[in-house]
């Protein structure tokens, strides 16, 4: 079986880090790498020769990289600002694209990722790892089964203290720190919301029609410059736009509501919140939790807390509905990124190149998740004004099939 060859644009920490991932999957050779920082580029090429991999081309701008002809894949993990501009040149240059997560900056993005997708048919894939989380497949597939029911409402977050990254902006060379000193909105909003529209199967037989978007003041990250934590004193007193919370509404076609919060400049602990409610139980991603009316009589619902604890501990419980990769998972596996979501993401990535298959997160996707961060700007900026969603799809949604994510 012929390796993928891919090539990776963007070499800090995540572009870093999944380069172990990426060979871990036995499916792809690394043959080319760029990034603007020397550095950067001598650390990865150093850790792919440590891990056996032969020696890539290197690139400081990556379009030598795009004309190369030994990369047929590419994989963007650039800033924020870059992902979809990088996007469209691959895909004009003919290669399979695997972008890195982020939101866009304006709506008009997603439209030209779509329309050049289907004038060049080449395949692109969001690398969206939390739609491949243990309890986030697991609450899939009992609401596929219908335990749930019927499902009326979604939540996520993006619960993460970043103070420190985004005041280390300049000395780590970071893009989150203009973003925050420029932008208020919801900034990341793929990691809650991609588990939540496959589960609602947006874009296949259903869609998100408008959103209303607020945010808090802001005063994390300038308290947060006064401390000793803060490495940067050139930051101190700073002032940032991007409000410390962030609360997002997303109505559908189908009557669900959706609520996602940014939360990732006051002290926290990490949670993405994944919570699932329908007409006959729910799912708790924070609790680790999964309540099903069928599991209880009358008078247990009144101490829920405390009888109704379904733990992946005792899992047993609900091996059926496991997803049969995280079944087959090794401990090898799970130790390359993410307790293993990363090497599944890209397992599934390359294999669908391999068959030939339609790719598990598609550029409508792409685009209608992206397109969250523009929208809430706007609402925020208005006072919390509904704005809509717009359908990449051109009312395909209405024929399309849910995919699996097998």
């Amino acid at each position: 079986m012929q390796k993928v060859k891919l090539g990776i644009i963007g070499l800090g920490c995540r572009g870093y880090s999944l380069i172990e991932t990426i060979l871990a999957t036995g499916k792809a050779e690394i043959v080319a790498l760029s990034d603007l920082y020397e550095d950067r580029r001598d650390a990865a090429l150093q850790r792919i020769t440590e891990l056996g991999g032969d020696e890539p081309a290197v690139y400081a701008d990556y379009h030598g990289m795009l004309a190369d002809d030994n990369v047929d894949c590419v994989f963007i993990a650039a800033s924020w600002d870059e992902h979809i501009r990088m996007a469209l040149e691959s895909m004009e240059a003919k290669k399979i694209t695997a972008l890195e997560v982020g939101g866009v900056y304006d709506v008009q993005e997603c439209w030209e990722l779509v329309e050049t997708y289907e004038r060049t048919g080449t395949p692109i894939m969001m690398m969206e790892n939390c739609c491949y989380g243990e309890f986030e497949m697991l609450c899939e597939n009992l609401v596929r089964a219908g335990k749930l029911g019927t499902v009326v409402h979604c939540h996520g977050a993006y619960g993460h203290d970043l103070r420190d990254e985004v005041l280390g902006g300049n000395v780590n060379r970071h893009y989150r720190l203009k973003n925050y000193i420029h932008r208020n909105c919801e900034n990341y909003p793929t990691h809650e919301l991609g588990p939540i529209a496959r589960i609602l199967n947006i874009n296949r037989g259903n869609r998100m029609v408008s959103l209303v978007s607020v945010a808090s003041k802001a005063v994390g990250l300038e308290e947060f410059s006064y401390s000793e934590k803060n490495l940067d004193k050139s930051l101190i007193g700073q002032k940032f736009a991007q409000g410390d919370i962030v609360n997002t509404i997303i109505t559908c076609e189908g009557g669900e509501t959706i609520s996602l919060r940014l939360d990732t400049t006051l002290p926290r602990y990490y949670s993405r919140e994944f919570i699932v409610r329908g007409t006959k139980g729910l799912c708790n991603g924070e609790a680790n939790m999964i309540f099903l009316e069928e599991d209880v009589n009358e008078h247990e619902f009144f101490d829920a807390h405390l009888t109704l604890k379904k733990h992946m501990d005792n899992v047993s419980d609900y091996d059926a509905y496991r997803a049969d990769m995280w079944k087959k998972i090794t401990e090898k596996e799970r130790n390359v990124g993410h307790g293993g979501m990363d090497f599944l993401l890209f397992d599934k990535f390359f294999s669908a190149i391999e068959e030939g298959k339609e790719m598990p997160i598609d550029v409508y996707d792409t685009a209608a998740w992206m397109c969250i961060s523009a929208l809430s700007a706007q609402s925020i900026a208005h006072g919390g004004m509904p704005v809509a969603v717009p359908d990449f799809t051109r009312g395909k949604w209405m024929q399309r099939k849910p995919v699996l994510l097998e």
